[in-house]
């Protein structure tokens, strides 16, 4: 199989768990502090994978760090801004929500994608980040569609048109992007972990605090790091 494809059907795996977040949010299933634990412990997995294998995998890859720092930045500043952009369009039941998982989706699943590069496996950790997180990210979101009058099959449709736009994404940044310089991977891998970072900050942890009436947030994020910082470096 060529690895362009495998490429994008590990990071249509990843996705995956868009589809089971919304389909827990219609189901009614999850909510409240099991909900609040649930996006604290897939903080936690996210915040290791930028930590162990992000910016790890950016640092040995560059020979000055520049475009470590560079990438870091950029994916920072490019996440607020299309985050705060996304707020200012005001509905919160289409497209605008399509847009912001898009955003944070895609850089990961390239970075995933690229982790096979050389022959290699995907990354364990990373994996198991974006697949634990995208849950709460997409039960928060289908919850306000939801609200917003729309039906359960349409917003399962929009979450699974994520899922492989995510997983061709992928695959077409494997094709592209496999024999650049090091240079150039170390810059998509810190552009990836600086979007999610923030992400993190503006998003998950606030949201996870929300729903939960103590700190046990807190508990949840840690294990979450943990159990991810395992799998690096077990995978």
């Amino acid at each position: 199989m060529p690895e362009a494809v495998l490429a994008g059907i590990w990071a249509l795996v990843g996705a995956s768990s868009l589809v089971l977040g919304a389909a827990l949010s219609i189901t009614g299933w999850i909510r409240g502090r099991p909900l609040a634990w649930l996006i604290g412990f897939g903080a936690g997995a996210l915040v290791s994978a930028v930590a162990y294998d992000l910016v790890e995998e950016a640092v040995r890859a560059s020979a000055t760090g520049l475009s470590v720092a560079a990438g870091f930045v950029v994916g920072a500043v490019v996440f607020y801004v299309g985050d705060e952009l996304v707020d200012r369009m005001g509905d919160r039941t289409g497209v605008p929500i399509l847009l912001g998982a898009i955003l944070d989706g895609i850089p990961e699943s390239i970075v995933l994608g690229l982790s096979l590069v050389g022959g290699g496996t995907p990354s364990l950790a990373i994996l198991v980040a974006i697949f634990i997180s995208n849950v709460p990210e997409a039960i928060a979101s289908s919850t306000e569609m939801r609200r917003g009058g729309r039906t359960a099959a349409w917003i399962i449709g929009v979450w699974a048109a994520v899922a492989a736009a995510s997983g061709v994404a992928a695959g077409v940044g494997y094709g592209l992007l496999g024999s650049v310089s090091g240079e150039h991977i170390a810059f998509i891998n810190a552009f990836a972990a600086g979007a999610i970072l923030v992400m993190l900050a503006d998003e998950l942890l606030p949201e996870a605090h929300s729903l939960s009436a103590d700190k046990s947030v807190g508990l949840a994020t840690a294990a979450g790091f943990a159990v991810a910082a395992a799998l690096s470096f077990t995978s």
